[in-house]
């Protein structure tokens, strides 16, 4: 038993989260994301929405200080512009900021998104509803 660990984390969880170096990056995927066709680790967390995810993810570890950008959203696609306004992106960055002060924020686009998540160390699938909740997350030095 340990003590202060964000009870929504597995113990598959902690030990993938434990295994991660420095530049490792992780993937927290909402519910429509093909975790299992692009992760090469996937590890199941249905039921279990994005923010809560990544609140108790960045409980654990640090984002990179050393990258350009160490939390990756996935763009909109061309037909969703305009007509699709993510909101849980503001939830992510707000709750991401709460927990991390080099929070440094970029974007790429979808099919990219997929190929990254497949170098990915593993990818977290969520039961979140929203669309375009799918966040890479680099991680960084323990201090």
């Amino acid at each position: 038993m340990l003590k202060n660990v964000p009870k929504i984390l597995s113990p598959e969880l902690i030990k993938t989260l434990c295994e991660m170096g420095h530049g490792d990056e992780i993937v927290i995927a909402d519910a429509n994301f093909p975790a299992e066709t692009c992760g090469k680790k996937v590890i199941r967390a249905d039921g279990i929405g994005g923010v809560e995810m990544l609140a108790a993810v960045l409980d654990l570890i640090p984002l990179d200080t050393y990258s350009d950008t160490n939390f990756t959203l996935m763009q909109l696609t061309p037909s969703d512009a305009g007509k699709v306004n993510p909101a849980i992106w503001k939830e992510y960055e707000e709750t991401a900021k709460r927990r991390d002060d080099c929070v440094r924020v970029g974007n790429i686009e979808r099919f990219e998104f997929y190929e990254r998540a497949k170098k990915a160390y593993a990818v977290i699938a969520t039961g979140e509803k929203a669309i375009y909740a799918n966040v890479i997350l680099k991680k960084g030095v323990i201090k």
